[in-house]
């Protein structure tokens, strides 16, 4: 019995070959404009849609294959008496296969100085409605997208329609028209960028890592855009909670991006120490200087290119990994030493959203990427912040931004020396900032604090002090700021309001 093969494609990869493979298993082939002409031109018998149809291909080309004869070639459903009756009275072909791939909009509007008006002359309309079609028919219809696949169906093509091959091949071409129109959505979203109304990601890619958080526990990573911010230059594969620690030191070098040399060290998704100096070394020993315990087996990551002498003495500590937007050659020698150090290139890349999965759901939110503007600091106490003490409480709220609630962060010369964070209540979590920076001889006289969220009773207020705080900064908001505020006037504190709270859950 004669098959039907309806082929219009933008890739004419290995078309010929195959198209002679149809016609041997007794295929008769229709076809359109630049794809007619392709076969033709190699000697193969080929019918033209137009001549199908009885109507011409109009609008440049636009409109060709949108015609009921066709459609309905496609969407009959060959053991349907009602189908069939239609098909008859209206002398309608049958269509048994359906081979498209589309205009390459990727390619398009990855060329430098595109213009709108030739993107969307890329954005493919007969040859989506025509796989769509096709795939919506999978159980009377095969539908290829890609070159690719030309040899796997001859392979398993026979007389006896192959349902598990449709079936397979409708959920690739499905999934070939949903990348499609995502990068279409992309497209006209950039254009808008301004419109958060819709937000979404594109995984590109899946990498099986060894496990999870946990050995028992099986992990992927799916790709959006990772290998463009990172690029791995030494040491064993990453892990599971390798990558969310390096998730958590990005989001929080990257507050420090034009703030002077800065150096992070993070642990278990928080910081353990960070500093702003003069120079990268300097900025590396104050950080370290915070914790020098947890930073054991931690991750740090700079804001500037790793020179030879910062290296030699980050190499005396043991880190899972080392992340710089760049590295001297002498200073990656030397790191690459150590076999299961990880080292890492970044690029500083500003997500807009962020996912994650719940039982029963997504949640989304937009990233918390608010900027803290000293125009609308409130200095809520007798005694007003010097410049200098200002300064520290900007860094201090970059800071605590960046730590598990509730978070307690004492920073001193744009420098942390004590840290608190993940508590049930934030006086624990300052009982513990005090006790790490006793544990290391740390002096708390004269720090600057950063609280997460506001003070719910003054005895928060009361312990900062005690450790030897003279600034707090906080975003206000409880019901009993006033008796907040006058403790720290009782206290001699200078303390500002931000209205802007930082919760990390």
């Amino acid at each position: 019995m004669k098959k039907t093969a309806l082929i219009s494609v933008y890739d004419k990869t290995g078309l010929t070959d195959f198209a002679k493979e149809l016609i041997s298993l007794g295929f008769e082939i229709i076809s359109t404009g630049g794809t007619y002409k392709h076969l033709k031109d190699a000697g193969i018998k080929v019918t033209a849609v137009k001549d199908l149809t009885s109507f011409p291909e109009i609008l440049g080309g636009r409109v060709k294959t949108l015609h009921p004869k066709i459609f309905a070639g496609i969407l009959s459903e060959k053991d349907n008496p009602s189908h069939i009756k239609d098909m008859e009275e209206h002398s309608l072909l049958n269509i048994d296969l359906v081979v498209v791939n589309l205009y390459p909009f990727k390619e398009t509007i990855s060329k430098p100085g595109v213009s709108v008006a030739e993107a969307i002359e890329e954005i493919d309309i007969g040859g989506v409605s025509l796989i769509r079609a096709a795939a919506k028919n999978f159980k009377y219809v095969y539908t290829l997208v890609n070159p690719i696949q030309y040899q796997d169906f001859l392979k398993n093509y026979n007389d006896t329609f192959n349902l598990e091959l449709s079936s397979k091949l409708a959920y690739e071409a499905f999934s070939n028209i949903a990348d499609y129109d995502v990068a279409i959505q992309d497209y006209f979203g950039n254009l808008n960028p301004n419109d958060k109304s819709r937000e979404w990601i594109e995984l590109k890619g899946k990498t099986h890592l060894r496990y999870g958080e946990n050995p028992h526990q099986k992990a992927f990573l799916y790709k959006d855009n990772f290998d463009e911010i990172f690029e791995v230059l030494h040491g064993k594969e990453l892990s599971y909670n390798n990558i969310l620690d390096i998730d958590a030191a990005i989001n929080i070098i990257s507050e420090f991006k034009d703030d002077g040399p800065a150096c992070a060290i993070i642990k278990h998704g928080n910081p353990s120490g960070i500093a702003v100096s003069n120079n990268l070394l300097k900025a590396y020993l104050d950080a370290f200087s915070t914790d020098k315990v947890s930073a054991y087996g931690g991750i740090i990551i700079f804001n500037g290119k790793i020179d030879f002498k910062t290296s030699l003495e980050v190499d005396k500590l043991f880190t899972e990994i080392i992340l710089a937007p760049d590295f001297e050659d002498e200073a990656l020698e030397l790191l690459k030493k150590k076999k299961n150090r990880r080292l890492l290139k970044f690029n500083f890349f500003k997500n807009a959203f962020e996912f994650k999965k719940i039982n029963g759901g997504v949640l989304y939110q937009e990233k918390d990427d608010i900027v803290l503007n000293q125009d609308e600091l409130k200095v809520v106490t007798e005694i007003h912040p010097t410049k200098e003490q200002l300064q520290d409480m900007h860094f201090a709220f970059k800071v605590v931004k960046h730590t598990k609630s509730n978070a307690v962060v004492f920073v001193k010369d744009k420098k942390t020396v004590g840290i608190g964070a993940g508590q049930p209540s934030r006086v624990d979590s300052t009982k513990i900032a005090v006790m790490k920076a006793k544990m290391f001889n740390i002096d708390l006289k004269d720090s600057i604090v950063a609280s997460d969220a506001y003070f719910p009773f003054s005895d928060g207020v009361e312990e900062l002090a005690k450790a030897g705080a003279i600034g707090v900064i906080q975003p206000g908001g409880s019901v009993r700021d006033d008796e907040v505020i006058k403790k720290a006037d009782e206290l001699k504190l200078t303390m500002v309001f931000t209205g802007i709270r930082h919760f990390r859950h």
